[in-house]
């Protein structure tokens, strides 16, 4: 899968240095996956959901969530926001 931005990974790493080796561990996952369908994102990363049409990752032991916009037929995913499971459950990402 082609991921869409690698920018919002270091940003958050950054931020969250604690988040760092879970969110790269997700990068090199997602990167070399072959997602066809949410059934198949499951398979390789348990701790995901399906929230609207957003693809909603569980990352860091729950501390940290990774919403992405994923095109299966263009193998393209599209990182949206990465929130800590405190901004995410504002529910503000959903506007």
């Amino acid at each position: 899968m082609r991921i869409v931005s690698r920018k919002a990974i270091r940003a958050a790493a950054a931020k969250h240095s604690e988040w760092s080796a879970s969110l790269n561990a997700w990068y090199k996952i997602a990167e070399s996956a072959d997602w066809k369908n949410f059934a198949k994102v499951r398979c390789s990363w348990r701790n995901s959901d399906v929230a609207g049409r957003f693809v909603v990752f569980d990352i860091s032991h729950n501390r940290c969530r990774l919403i992405a916009t994923i095109k299966y037929r263009w193998r393209m995913v599209y990182i949206r926001k990465i929130l800590s499971h405190a901004e995410y459950d504002e529910k503000e990402w959903q506007k």
